[in-house]
């Protein structure tokens, strides 16, 4: 007996990946994610291959990770996807501290976030 298939939480032209407890705080990996949103995947992955930021090497990852759920699972032709969606969601924080002047303790926030990365099949325009 036994459940059937889940449902796909994408359209049928689309695929995704999510990259969890990267250690960045969410603005700065939103920098990074705004630069590949809505360009195609090839331009995408040249422009996170030279980028100075650190994180920038999680962020293409997670993009090939997407890029080879299409091709693999989704049946999706790479030369064709787009970078529809990139957004970055908080994760959680560690909490460390210092000892400061005067018997006080200054506050250490080590943030971590999430990043998530949806592609999306279309057409070319000739």
């Amino acid at each position: 007996m036994g459940k059937g298939p889940n449902p796909r939480r994408v359209a049928e032209n689309e695929a995704m990946a999510v990259n969890r407890m990267l250690r960045i705080s969410p603005q700065k990996l939103n920098l990074v994610a705004a630069q590949i949103r809505g360009k195609s995947v090839g331009d995408a992955l040249s422009e996170l291959t030279f980028s100075k930021k650190r994180i920038a090497q999680d962020v293409k990852k997670t993009l090939q990770s997407a890029i080879a759920n299409a091709e693999n699972n989704h049946g999706l032709d790479v030369d064709e996807l787009i970078v529809a969606e990139a957004w970055v969601g908080k994760n959680l924080i560690m909490k460390r501290g210092r000892p400061r002047a005067r018997g006080r303790y200054g506050k250490i926030m080590k943030p971590f976030s999430q990043l998530t990365i949806k592609v999306r099949q279309v057409e070319e325009q000739a």
